[in-house]
């Protein structure tokens, strides 16, 4: 005799998405953002340089790298991430919701995402250590257990008044910091100093160690650092916040619903992104020219970008949004679209295996290419890498198989009873 107990439990594990109840908005925005990601990272390869302008890129060899530069700067920087945010959050509550209207209960759905987070700060660890010390994945696993702690009972209302106490503050972090920079370039307030080149890039990323043990400790204390400057700071969590609200109106799956919405943002949040990225484009690129006021200036520059990145990162889901309905029905079966929704399916393959072949490829104790590459040809092998993740995501979509990565975090999460269904 089958019991009350033994159906709830049944509830609480029910398998992954079945392809029948996805929407395409989401996979094609999850399959777009691996793209700027990986551009956004390759800058952590580039470690044979000469970094007189800046830590974070080299100093052009061409005019290719110049654009490319200033392309990443304007449109990518300190925007990637709060997307990736945003899609993270849109999924846990998709999750959750698909776990309580399948019978289980609120406790035992929370359960389930709480394991899930707890996992992925697992995952984060290894692929800090092994490969990478920019993972977000642990970030993201922290965050998500303190805002389904706080937030997954709560009201949309306070899902969203929080967020806007948090983009108050980021908006008047970005109004001291563009007034700062404005009143330098116009010579109301002056300082002294004296712009001092970089030299070399500080290896902090550990790309340029060629003992794979040494790489492996600078990669953790990096990682360790930038863990705890993402999971505590503002634009992280309040993109996630935002992203839980949105998938609660089914935003991104019902497009055709919040078109004035989607737009507001899209043209909104990208004109913002932009507004704080282009003067650190510009200056970089050497097109402005504001004094150093003793490495004030740059200081505020990345200020600027920072506090904007959650503007642009939801401009660029809005966007996202808007193609996928915009697209033709034709289009939307086209092999291109299907491949790159595929590839969202299969997000966290995705992203694990930039590091997988980056890293190896590309850092000095692996086979040192990296040495090699400049900016622009850097991008070119980002998009190419993105490209062979493309196609294979679209042979697994074909084979009715999922991604290497998603089938062991599910085979965790589900402890084995539902993850294969």
């Amino acid at each position: 005799m089958t019991t009350p107990e033994h159906h709830q439990s049944a509830a609480a594990t029910r398998g992954p998405v079945t392809a029948a109840e996805r929407a395409l908005a989401p996979d094609l925005a999850r399959g777009l953002m691996l793209l700027l990601i990986v551009l956004s990272n390759t800058a952590f390869f580039l470690w044979d340089g000469t970094y007189s302008k800046s830590s974070d890129y080299p100093d052009p060899a061409h005019a290719a790298d110049t654009i490319v530069q200033f392309l990443l700067i304007s449109t990518l920087d300190v925007r990637v991430y709060p997307l990736f945010a945003f899609l993270f959050g849109y999924g846990m509550v998709q999750l959750y919701l698909r776990q309580t209207r399948s019978g289980a209960s609120e406790r035992e759905a929370r359960t389930l995402l709480r394991r899930r987070s707890l996992w992925l700060v697992v995952f984060g660890f290894a692929h800090a250590a092994l490969l990478l010390a920019g993972d977000v994945l642990a970030a993201y696993g922290l965050i998500s257990l303190v805002l389904g702690w706080l937030f997954l009972r709560r009201s949309d209302r306070v899902m969203l008044v929080v967020s806007a106490v948090g983009a108050t503050i980021l908006a008047t972090g970005f109004a001291v910091t563009a007034g700062t920079v404005i009143a330098l370039a116009t010579g109301t307030i002056t300082m002294d100093g004296e712009a001092q080149g970089f030299g070399e890039r500080p290896d902090s990323y550990a790309a340029g160690e060629q003992n794979w043990v040494a790489a492996a400790i600078i990669r953790l204390v990096t990682w360790l650092v930038l863990l705890g400057i993402n999971t505590f700071g503002i634009v992280l969590p309040v993109a996630m916040l935002l992203g839980m609200w949105a998938a609660r109106r089914r935003i991104l799956e019902q497009p055709h619903h919040h078109l004035p919405l989607l737009r507001r943002v899209a043209v909104f949040g990208i004109a913002i992104g932009l507004a704080g990225s282009l003067p650190s484009a510009l200056q970089h690129v050497q097109l402005i020219d504001l004094p150093p006021a003793a490495g004030l200036t740059e200081g505020m520059l990345f200020g600027m970008q920072w506090t904007t990145g959650l503007a642009g990162g939801l401009g660029y889901v809005a966007l996202f949004g808007l193609v996928a309905y915009w697209l033709p029905a034709r289009a939307t079966n086209s092999t291109p679209v299907t491949g790159i929704s595929a590839l969202g399916k299969r997000s966290l393959s995705g992203y694990l295996s930039h590091s997988v072949v980056m890293a190896p490829v590309l850092a000095a104790w692996g086979l040192g290419l990296g040495a090699l590459f400049t900016s622009a040809t850097m991008a070119l092998f980002a998009i190419g890498l993105w490209l062979v993740t493309v196609i294979a995501a679209l042979a697994l979509e074909r084979a009715e198989l999922r991604g290497p990565a998603e089938w062991l975090l599910r085979r965790l999460m589900y402890r084995g009873v539902a993850a294969n269904r």
